[in-house]
C-alpha cells in the first residue's frame, strides 16, 4: 500500500477541557460507549480527528500517559442539549480498565480536536467507507459530513461476528447503506469482500453510483483492500492509521508512521500529519 500525508487544511485549534461524563455504558461484550459534554469540541471537530483523554487514578494506580481516542460522533449544542462528543473503545489494558471505572457525572480532562481528518472534494457524489471494530469510529464522522452535503454513502461494517459489529444504529440514523463483513461467515475474507463490493457498485444506477472516494479505518489489511479498490475504480483513498501515542501533539515523535521516501528520514507523525493519509507513498 502507499500513503502520503494529506494536504494541509485549516484545522480547529485544540482546547483543554474538563468534560463531564454524560453516558458511559457497555456496547456488546467487548466495548464501551463514552459520551462527554464539550461545547467547543462538539462544534469544531472534523471527521476523523481524535482526542487525548487523561485517565484518572484507579485502584491505587496512576495512569501516566493520556489515551488517544477517535471521535465517533459530534453533536453540537442546541437550545435543548449541551454539545457532546461520543467515543467507543475496547477495554484492553490498565488505561482503558481505569477509564471504564469513571462514572456518569464524573469529569475527564480531554484535549482536542487533534490531527488531520477526512476530506470530501467539492464534487463528491458517492463515498465508500470501511471500518473494522472500533475503526468504525474513525469513519463515522465522514458519514455525518456526507449526510450534511448530500453524498450517497455505503459503509462496510467489519468484525468477528454479526453480534460484534458496531455502528448499525448510527448508519440507520444517517441513512447510510450497510455492507456487513464478518469473520465467522467468511464475508470479511479480502477477496470475497473485494468481489462483493465490486458487484455492489459495478453496473451502477442513479441510486448506487461507483464511489468518488474511499475512506478506511481499521486493520491494515482493510487499508490494502481500500487501496486496491481505489486503483480499480480510479478514485482517491484516504486511510486513517492507528498508532501508540504519548502526547498526541507531535512533541514526542513516538508515533512516526512506517512510511519512507528516504530511509534516513523519519516518517510522518500519525498524530500531527495524520491520522488520515492519502494512499500514495510506499509503506515499508
Amino acid at each position: 500500500m502507499s500513503v502520503r500525508p494529506r494536504q494541509a487544511v485549516p484545522r480547529p485549534q485544540p482546547v483543554w477541557d474538563d468534560a463531564e461524563v454524560l453516558v458511559h455504558e457497555p456496547v456488546g461484550e467487548r466495548y464501551r460507549r463514552l459520551v462527554v459534554a464539550s461545547r467547543t469540541i462538539a462544534r469544531t471537530a472534523l471527521a476523523g480527528q481524535f482526542l487525548m483523554i487523561t485517565v484518572p487514578p484507579h485502584a491505587g494506580e496512576t495512569i501516566l500517559l493520556p489515551r488517544p481516542m477517535a471521535i465517533h460522533r459530534r453533536r453540537p449544542a442546541t437550545a435543548d442539549r449541551p454539545g457532546t462528543v461520543e467515543m467507543i473503545y475496547g477495554v484492553v489494558g490498565r488505561g482503558t480498565r481505569a477509564l471504564a471505572a469513571v462514572p456518569v457525572g464524573g469529569t475527564l480532562q480531554i484535549t482536542g480536536p487533534l490531527g488531520r481528518g477526512f476530506e470530501f472534494d467539492s464534487g463528491s457524489r458517492s463515498a465508500l467507507l470501511i471500518g473494522r471494530g472500533v475503526g468504525i469510529c474513525g469513519v463515522m464522522g465522514a458519514a455525518e459530513d456526507a449526510r450534511t452535503t448530500g453524498i450517497r454513502t455505503t459503509m462496510v461494517l467489519s468484525g468477528r461476528s454479526a453480534e460484534q459489529l458496531l455502528g448499525r444504529a448510527d448508519c440507520a440514523e444517517l441513512g447510510v447503506d450497510i455492507v456487513e463483513a464478518t469473520d465467522d461467515d467468511g464475508s470479511s475474507d479480502l477477496l470475497t469482500l473485494q468481489n462483493s463490493l465490486r458487484a455492489h457498485f459495478d453496473g451502477a444506477t442513479a441510486e448506487r453510483t461507483a464511489p468518488d472516494v474511499i475512506m478506511v479505518c481499521g486493520a491494515g489489511v482493510l487499508a490494502r483492500l481500500a487501496a486496491e479498490l481505489g486503483a480499480y475504480w480510479g478514485v482517491p483513498v484516504q486511510a486513517s492509521l492507528e498508532a501508540h501515542m504519548a502526547c498526541g501533539l507531535g512533541y514526542c515523535h513516538g508515533c512516526a508512521a512506517p512510511v519512507r521516501t528516504d530511509p534516513s528520514v523519519e516518517g510522518p507523525l500519525v498524530c500531527a500529519d495524520g491520522p488520515v493519509f492519502d494512499a500514495r507513498i510506499p509503506i515499508v
